[in-house]
């Protein structure tokens, strides 16, 4: 009804254009919101006031000229001016209950929109780097892109969801020089093990693996392999020093094709854990994107070169830099090292140069609170491209902090001290950890609580909401065993028999969800879904105990609440599984 509204006001208006009465260039655009006052009607438009200046008139007399322009809206009962100009819009009795004719007929698809009009957007999300298992704060980049991937997707966006593998440069080699060390370790050789390594339990299997691929063909004595390094942390020396002799010892000792054993062994078994990780999550992607392959394609030999023909970068101290400050990045960057190694910025300029050459409408990065610094410099870097930074949206997610019994629990990736995404969904299941991601603001600080999230009470937002979706599937099977059956959803009648407060307030909420999924695409907020759904959620609970359902004594009363319900459990099941949360049958 919102939009017919809109559509109505559009045709109002260019009759007034079409009259004179208003110009051609007025520059306004029709809104139509939700009264807050349903006593003054349900549906409200200050479109006069808007008009007023360039239409040169006053808004009332111009909110008189559109309401008598309006063409004959089904379900409109009455079209009142009110104060300096407000357009306000009541409907009939019978347009509330049309609501239910709508989801009954769309079902699954109830809230899908074409808002998006097929355009392409890629989201990119998670893109962990592949040295040891997700925790629980990838998790909520996870579940968070996933449902903004979701939403888009369900505004009829065409969407395609991207994981960017960190297959290259440093940190890969410090896992493939840890898992080096365990392997030595499996095969007797004592070496203390790094400060800076990985020292998760993880890397074990993997050294195993490599074991019985390549034998004992990667062992050497302990001495070769510490023979005049740098002393490492805490006897005195620098751990990043340390570790970067160890990998130049290790490639030494081993050879290239060795080397390269170890770190693709470590690679790919982390990288197969983590997509099984996701899979199981109920995150699925389109795109894995390999940073090796920017090297590989010459992409970053190109996006410099780009930059180069631009005069965006400069020479000094032998190393290349890119004039960031002139874009708005509070100090130049280095694309270039003096040893001719490119940085990491300058594998993240080709990256977004090429994502755009792929045709995508709008980028979205879902990046880590951690990585707010690299916004302004990655916005500088397409402006510098000739591109337009405004295409770029990055959401920066805050941390994860996990709770149990009151109690913070740690969380350190290199020590190994933390707790992965997979034990988070053993202990509370993905449903709750998808729930309990999304329920906040991306940028808000999320404590989850694990009691909370495991218990099964009211104070249980997702328990909460999944328990009204049950609570109706069995209502509605107890009403089947006895012979009642939803009323038809279009059918006559249902308006004068849904009559309670309670039904007026779920009827309205009902129809506010394809505008909530709306709104909660174009802001990019699941956060708006969840709460949505509880509030729901909850008007239902305090119907159900405020009136008979299956006791009704009127058969046609009892059918018309059966449908009521029956639209409320579809409308909750489309919510949750938006939010990739599953909508039982029974709880």
């Amino acid at each position: 009804m919102k939009d017919t509204l809109t559509q109505a006001l559009e045709t109002a208006l260019a009759t007034l254009v079409a009259d004179g009465r208003v110009p051609a260039d007025h520059g306004v655009s029709v809104e139509v919101s939700r009264a807050r006052d349903r006593e003054h009607g349900d549906f409200a438009s200050n479109l006069a006031m808007q008009l007023a200046k360039p239409a040169r008139s006053k808004p009332r007399d111009l909110a008189e000229a559109l309401a008598a322009a309006l063409p004959e809206v089904p379900g409109l009962a009455s079209t009142e001016i009110a104060g300096p100009g407000f357009i306000n819009f009541r409907l009939a009795a019978d347009a509330r209950t049309q609501v239910l004719g709508h989801i009954a007929e769309r079902a699954g698809d109830f809230g899908r929109s074409n808002a998006g009009g097929g355009r392409p957007v890629q989201v990119e999300f998670v893109s962990a780097n592949p040295t040891g298992p997700l925790h629980v704060g990838h998790g909520r980049g996870a579940a968070f892109g996933a449902t903004v991937a979701d939403l888009l997707d369900f505004s009829g966006y065409d969407v395609t969801r991207e994981y960017y593998v960190n297959d290259a440069g440093r940190q890969m080699n410090i896992l493939a020089v840890s898992v080096w060390m365990r392997y030595l370790e499996r095969h007797g050789v004592e070496l203390p093990f790094p400060a800076n390594g990985y020292r998760g339990d993880y890397i074990y299997p993997v050294a195993d693996t490599l074991t019985r691929h390549i034998g004992d063909r990667g062992v050497h004595p302990a001495a070769d392999v510490t023979r005049d390094l740098p002393p490492d942390e805490p006897e005195g020396g620098d751990k990043e020093t340390y570790i970067d002799a160890l990998v130049t010892r290790a490639r030494d000792l081993l050879g290239e094709a060795l080397w390269d054993e170890f770190f693709e062994g470590g690679l790919n078994a982390i990288l197969e854990d983590i997509r099984d990780d996701l899979r199981e999550f109920g995150v699925e992607y389109q795109c894995w994107f390999s940073e090796r392959s920017l090297a590989d394609s010459g992409a970053i030999d190109a996006a410099v070169e780009d930059l180069q023909a631009r005069g965006a970068l400069y020479e000094q101290d032998g190393a290349l830099w890119f004039r960031s400050t002139e874009y708005g990045d509070d100090k130049d960057r280095v694309v270039r090292r003096e040893n001719g190694d490119y940085t990491y910025f300058a594998s993240d300029i080709a990256y977004h140069r090429e994502k755009f050459q792929r045709g995508f409408e709008r980028v979205i990065n879902i990046w880590g609170a951690d990585h707010h610094g690299y916004v302004p410099r990655v916005r500088a870097a397409l402006q510098a491209l000739g591109l337009d930074p405004g295409r770029l949206d990055v959401l920066l997610v805050q941390f994860a902090i996990l709770y149990r019994g009151g109690e913070r629990l740690p969380m350190s990736t290199r020590a190994g001290q933390f707790v992965t995404l997979r034990e988070l969904r053993d202990e509370v299941g993905s449903d709750a950890a998808r729930f309990f991601y999304v329920q906040r603001r991306c940028d808000q600080h999320l404590d989850f609580d694990l009691d909370l999230a495991k218990s099964q009470s009211n104070d249980n937002p997702m328990y909460y909401i999944q328990y009204a979706h049950a609570r109706i599937a069995s209502v509605l099977r107890t009403a089947g065993e006895r012979g009642h059956r939803p009323a038809a959803a279009q059918a006559d009648g249902l308006a004068e028999r849904l009559v309670e407060p309670h039904e007026d307030e779920l009827l309205d909420r009902l129809d506010r969800f394809p505008e909530v999924v709306a709104a909660a695409a174009q802001a990019c907020e699941p956060h708006q879904i969840a709460q949505y759904l509880r509030e729901l959620a909850g008007g239902f609970h305090t119907y159900y105990n405020a009136v008979p359902f299956l006791n009704a004594g009127d058969d046609e009363l009892i059918r018309a609440r059966l449908a009521l319900v029956t639209g409320i459990k579809q409308v909750l099941g489309n919510g949750l599984r938006l939010l990739g949360v599953h909508a039982p049958e029974q709880m």
